[in-house]
């Protein structure tokens, strides 16, 4: 029963930031770049009910548009991430032998390499603004998706469905298209709800570290990263966006965690 309310209350949530970024033009206040010199750094008030920021942009407003931002990175980066990973993993698997070994070597090599190193590196090649950081994060975190469904493949291709598959004249390509990847799905679900938050942290860290968007585009990392170096005396620049984070982190992890606890008993055999 615990476990219900806790999924219930992370997928309340992401629906409602998911609602809340989609009707940003509508809800918001004001507009997200819009400048009042009169309310610089303003706290909390009932004009701006978030306060403001150094240039007197509301930061309710900000957050609103950030949230689409945020969520359109982690979403969209951990679909692609999904879909490669998924493909290579179970290609490497399914295949075994010599293909198996000289694609996983690949990704140990990768998985050797500093993940905020490799981001940073493809950021400044590619250069700033979402898409960069879509490419970036999309072009690492497949990795460890790979490993964990090549894993997963090891043990399916083993099962006595497969086998029957493979006795009436079944092709390699159709059972891991048609048997083998199917059978992923629970395990596919768990880990988009996992590399979603993952996928908002990194894009928090690059922005954390200069390497997010460019102004006057925002996100929770970038508002965050803005509001850390005033936090001292204007605490609700940092408080308002890295709460913002913290709580969407943990209502997808909410949400993983009820349905690998609801999949688990389907998955053991």
């Amino acid at each position: 029963m615990k476990k219900n309310y806790s999924i219930l209350f992370g997928l309340a949530f992401l629906i409602l930031a998911t609602v809340t970024a989609l009707l940003a033009p509508w809800i918001a206040p004001y507009p997200y770049d819009q400048q009042d010199m009169s309310a610089i750094l303003q706290s909390p008030n009932s004009d701006h009910l978030l306060g403001t920021d150094s240039l007197g942009r509301d930061l309710l407003s900000r957050m609103i548009y950030g949230a689409r931002v945020s969520l359109s990175i982690g979403l969209s980066t951990s679909l692609v991430a999904l879909v490669i990973g998924t493909l290579y993993g179970g290609i490497a698997g399914y295949q075994g032998g010599w293909v198996d070994h000289g694609m996983m070597r690949i990704v140990d090599v990768l998985f050797a390499i500093p993940d905020l190193l490799l981001i940073i590196l493809i950021t400044v090649v590619i250069g700033r603004g979402f898409w960069g950081i879509f490419l970036a994060l999309s072009l690492i975190s497949w990795v460890g998706v790979a490993r964990l469904v090549r894993g997963e493949v090891l043990r399916l291709k083993e099962m006595p469905y497969i086998e029957a598959a493979r006795g009436i004249g079944a092709g390699n390509w159709r059972i891991l298209f048609r048997h083998i990847l199917p059978g992923l799905g629970g395990l596919l679900i768990v880990t988009l709800t996992f590399r979603i938050p993952a996928a908002i942290l990194a894009e928090s860290t690059l922005s954390f570290v200069g390497l997010g968007l460019a102004p006057p585009f925002s996100s929770w990392g970038v508002l965050a990263n803005d509001g850390w170096t005033a936090m001292r005396f204007f605490p609700h620049l940092m408080v308002f966006p890295g709460g913002a984070i913290f709580i969407i982190v943990l209502a997808c992890n909410l949400v993983g965690d009820g349905l690998r606890d609801i999949w688990e008993p389907k998955t053991i055999v």
